[in-house]
C-alpha cells in the first residue's frame, strides 16, 4: 500500500509562516474591501466580550459555571502561565483534550501569546501524536490525565521520548510529576508582561484534515478568514446573546467550533454547554437543566437520539428549537423524523475543516430541509462549481466534483507542497473530492466521495493509514482496505488481511493492535482474513473486486 511523502519535518525554532499558504493580494484586498475580513482576532473577541457582557455566563462545564470576565481572566493567566515555560509567538503545541472548559481556556491563553494550536481528537494515539508533533515541530503538548480508561499522561510521555522537540508537556488533573495545568493559572499576569497580542493576518491555528494519504494534513487558519466563518454562520443560524449551545461532539472538531460552534457562539455573547458524553441521557438532562436552545449531531447520534427519545419521551427538549446535523449525509428518511419526534427544526449542515460550510435555511421548505445539505453561508463570495473528471463546469441537475473557493476555504495545507499541486487548482480552488449536485435553486445535494476515503458516522478514515498500521503487525503479509454502505454510520470499514506465510492470525488480536496505535474510530468494523488480493488490470489491488466479494457475502448470508 502506498504511503504520503511528506516534507522534513521541523523543529520548534522554524517559522511556519512560509509554510502556510495564503490567499493572493487582490482577493485579501477584495475580502476586506468587502467587509468580510476584519481586524478582529480571537484575543480581541474573548476581551471585548468580557468588557462589554463580563458577567454573562460563557461557558457550563458540568457544576463549573465561568462568565466572560472570568474565562478572559483565565485566558490570561494560562498565557502568563505558558510563557514562563517556555512557549512563545509561533510556537506549535499539540491540544488534546475532551469536551472541557480547559480546552477553551488553554486554545485562548495560546491565542494571546501568538502559539499556534494543533487541535487534534482524544481518540488519536501514538502513531498520530507523533507525526503531528514531528510534521510541525511542536514544542509542547497540551493534554488531560486518563479519559475514557486511557491514559492519555503515559501517552505523551512516550510521545515526548520519540519527539525531541516536545519540550513541555502540560496536564489537566493529576500531572504525576508533570506541569499541572492548574499551576499555570495561580499567577495573574500584568498586560505588559505578556507579548504583543497578535494581528487579524497572523496564524491562529491549526485542524486536521480528514485525510485520503495517510495521517491526517494539517489546515492552517487565520484569525480574519476563520472569524468569517462565524460571522457568516451566525447570520445564518441566527446566533444571538439568548443562544445556549450544547457540544456534544468532540470539541475539538469544526463543526462544533465553528458552525457556529463555541466560537460563534462566543462571538455573539451566547452561552456553552459541555457534554462530557454525547448519550442522549447525558444530553437530555443537560438541555433540560440548562435549557439549551441548540446543539448539534453527526447522523448517527442523530438516529440514536430519535431512538432515545421514543424510550424517554421528549419532556427534556422542550427548549431546544434547533439541530444542526452534519458531518455525512443524512438519509431524507431520517431528516423527516427529526420534527415529529424531536420537536425541533433540522438544519443540514455540509462543510469541510478546509474551508465552505453550506446550511439549510432556518426558512427553508421542508422539501429542501429533509433533501439537500443545504448552500453556501456566503453565496455572493464563496465561490462553488461542480465539474467533470476535465474541471469543465456541469449544469444544474448533474453529477460531478465539487470545487470550491472562498473567503475561509483555505489555499493550501501546511508544509505539503505536492499535495497542493495534487488538490488546489492553479487559480486556488480546493478540490473536495466529494461528489454532488447542485440544484436549480443553488442547493447542495451531497452523493458520496470521489476519493479512497471512509465517511463513518462523520468521522473521515483514511484507508492508507489504516493500511499502514496494519503492516507493521509482524504476521502480516499484506493488507487493504475498503468502505461498504451501512444504514446506520453511512460506511463502514472492512479490512482484508493476507498473513505471512506460516502465520495464523486472529481478528481480535488484530483489532486490539491496531487500538494501540490509531483512533478507535479507525480500527476496521471487520476483518476477513484472505490467501491473497485480487488484482486490478495494471496490477493494483482491486478495492471495486473486494466490494464486490463483500457484497456477495451479505447477500448470501
Amino acid at each position: 500500500m502506498s504511503t504520503s511523502s511528506q516534507p522534513l519535518s521541523l523543529t520548534p525554532d522554524d517559522s511556519v509562516d512560509a509554510l502556510c499558504p495564503d490567499w493572493p493580494s487582490d482577493f485579501i484586498e477584495r475580502y476586506q474591501a468587502q467587509g468580510l475580513w476584519t481586524n478582529d482576532t480571537f484575543t480581541s473577541l474573548l476581551t471585548d466580550q468580557a468588557q462589554r457582557i463580563g458577567e454573562r455566563t460563557a461557558v457550563i462545564d458540568g457544576e463549573r459555571e465561568y462568565s466572560y470576565h472570568e474565562l478572559n481572566d483565565l485566558a490570561l493567566r494560562a498565557a502568563y502561565g505558558l510563557t514562563q515555560l517556555g512557549i512563545q509567538r509561533g510556537d506549535r503545541v499539540v491540544l488534546q483534550l475532551p469536551n472541557r472548559v480547559e480546552f477553551i481556556i488553554a486554545a485562548f491563553g495560546l491565542f494571546r501569546i501568538g502559539a499556534l494550536p494543533i487541535y487534534t481528537l482524544p481518540a488519536h494515539r501514538r502513531q498520530e501524536l507523533e507525526h503531528f508533533c514531528r510534521f510541525a515541530g511542536a514544542r509542547a503538548i497540551i493534554t488531560v490525565d486518563q479519559f475514557d480508561r486511557f491514559s492519555h499522561r503515559e501517552l505523551a510521555r512516550s510521545v515526548q521520548q520519540a519527539v525531541p522537540s516536545v519540550e513541555q508537556l502540560v496536564i489537566c488533573g493529576d500531572a504525576d510529576g508533570l506541569v499541572s495545568f492548574d499551576s499555570l493559572l495561580k499567577k495573574a499576569p500584568i498586560d505588559e508582561q505578556l507579548p504583543t497580542p497578535p494581528k487579524a493576518r497572523d496564524m491562529a491555528f491549526f485542524q486536521l484534515s480528514g485525510g485520503t494519504t495517510g495521517v491526517s494534513k494539517l489546515i492552517p487558519r487565520r484569525h480574519d478568514s476563520y472569524i468569517c466563518s462565524l460571522r457568516g454562520s451566525n447570520d445564518v443560524c441566527r446566533i444571538n446573546e439568548h443562544t445556549r449551545l450544547l457540544i456534544a461532539l468532540p470539541i475539538a472538531h469544526n463543526f462544533p467550533m465553528s458552525s457556529p460552534g463555541f466560537l460563534g457562539v462566543m462571538l455573539a455573547g451566547g452561552s456553552i454547554v459541555l457534554a462530557p458524553s454525547p448519550s442522549a441521557d447525558v444530553c437530555f438532562e443537560l438541555i433540560a437543566r440548562h435549557r439549551v436552545t441548540m446543539t448539534s449531531a453527526v447522523p448517527p447520534l442523530a438516529l440514536a437520539w430519535l431512538q432515545a427519545a421514543e424510550r424517554l419521551g421528549t419532556e427534556q427538549l422542550d427548549s431546544l428549537t434547533l439541530l444542526q446535523v452534519g458531518g455525512a449525509k443524512l438519509v431524507s428518511s431520517a431528516a423527516k423524523r427529526i420534527r415529529p419526534v424531536l420537536g425541533c427544526q433540522l438544519q443540514q449542515v455540509f462543510g469541510m475543516a478546509e474551508g465552505l460550510v453550506n446550511y439549510t435555511r432556518l426558512d427553508d421548505s421542508e422539501e429542501i430541509i429533509t433533501h439537500t445539505q443545504g448552500r453556501p453561508m456566503y453565496p455572493e463570495a464563496d465561490e462553488v462549481l461542480i465539474v467533470d473528471r476535465h474541471f469543465k463546469p456541469l449544469p444544474a441537475g448533474q453529477p460531478g466534483q465539487l470545487i470550491t473557493r472562498g473567503p475561509y476555504t483555505i489555499r493550501g495545507y501546511f508544509n505539503a507542497p505536492e499535495v497542493n499541486a495534487n488538490t488546489f487548482t492553479s487559480d486556488g480552488f480546493y478540490c473536495t473530492g466529494d461528489i454532488a449536485v447542485l440544484t436549480e435553486n443553488g442547493d447542495i445535494v451531497v452523493e458520496g466521495r470521489e476519493k479512497d476515503q471512509i465517511n463513518r458516522g462523520g468521522e473521515k478514515i483514511s484507508m492508507d493509514e489504516v493500511e499502514n498500521a496494519l503492516l507493521a503487525h509482524p504476521g502480516i503479509y499484506d493488507a487493504a482496505v475498503v468502505g461498504i454502505p451501512d444504514e446506520y454510520l453511512g460506511e463502514r470499514a472492512v479490512a482484508f488481511v493476507v498473513p505471512k506465510q506460516g502465520e495464523t492470525l486472529k481478528k481480535f488480536e488484530l483489532s486490539k493492535f491496531l487500538r494501540e496505535h490509531i483512533a478507535a474510530y479507525k480500527v476496521p468494523d471487520r476483518f476477513e482474513l484472505i490467501d491473497a488480493f485480487p488484482q486490478s488490470g495494471v496490477g493494483k489491488v482491486s478495492r471495486k473486486v473486494l466490494r464486490e466479494i463483500l457484497k456477495d457475502q451479505l447477500d448470501n448470508a
